[in-house]
């Protein structure tokens, strides 16, 4: 009789931790903007301490073999047309669209690799409270094609450090998206706001009622 029971439970138990195994931890999510903005932790931004170099970028890349770095190998992937590749990752030729201004670029030096919440933003928001690992692979994200983006030189460096109540992309038409992937950066790596981005946010959403923003937090 115990042994019958005490079968009974260890299998109960295996069928729990099959459930819990079976269920993923971080699971991606699909919610309009407006409802997204409602997700941002509201909390005062801090700039102390920040050094850009508390952010390890570019790293060896998803794929250490490939002998690209992050940078490469987002243009490699956000590529229109195809750069060639050759010794030391290399690139020549290719075509990309930067989404920020719409324009055609042909030469990858022509190209920033904007993260789309900057590290200095990143680190008012929440940034300076992580690990060098985790800012590691914050400033290398490739798990969302929203973190890190193609776009020209000038439009990246016009943005700098701004977020959207200081700065939007000059495309007024993309405006509805660029709101949508810097929201769904933030909620994806856990990071707050302050009040006066929130309103702006806020804002924008109004003016985007069809937008989506999907995101799946960060491990």
């Amino acid at each position: 009789m115990v042994t019958s029971v005490l079968r009974g439970l260890a299998a109960a138990s295996l069928a729990v931790l099959s459930v819990a195994a079976s269920t993923p931890a971080h699971a991606a999510e699909t919610l309009p903007l407006a409802e997204a903005v409602t997700r941002l932790p509201v909390a005062t931004e801090s700039r102390e301490g920040y050094d850009r170099d508390a952010f390890r970028h570019w790293n060896t890349g998803d794929d250490p073999a490939d002998g690209c770095s992050t940078r490469n190998e987002v243009l490699i992937d956000e590529a229109v047309e195809p750069p060639a590749v050759g010794p030391r990752c290399r690139l020549s030729g290719g075509r990309w669209w930067s989404y920020y201004d719409q324009v055609w670029v042909t030469a990858a030096s022509g190209l920033d690799i904007d993260h789309m919440v900057p590290l200095a933003e990143s680190w008012d928001s929440g940034a300076s409270a992580w690990t060098p690992q985790r800012r590691e692979a914050y400033a290398n994200d490739q798990g969302a094609e929203a973190s890190l983006v193609a776009v020209t030189a000038r439009s990246n460096r016009s943005k700098a450090d701004q977020d959207p109540a200081q700065w939007m992309p000059p495309a007024a038409e993309v405006h509805c998206r660029y709101i949508a992937e810097w929201v769904g950066t933030k909620l994806r790596w856990s990071l707050t706001a302050d009040e006066t981005e929130v309103a702006t946010l806020r804002e924008a959403a109004s003016d985007c009622p069809e937008q989506q923003v999907n995101y799946e937090p960060a491990t």
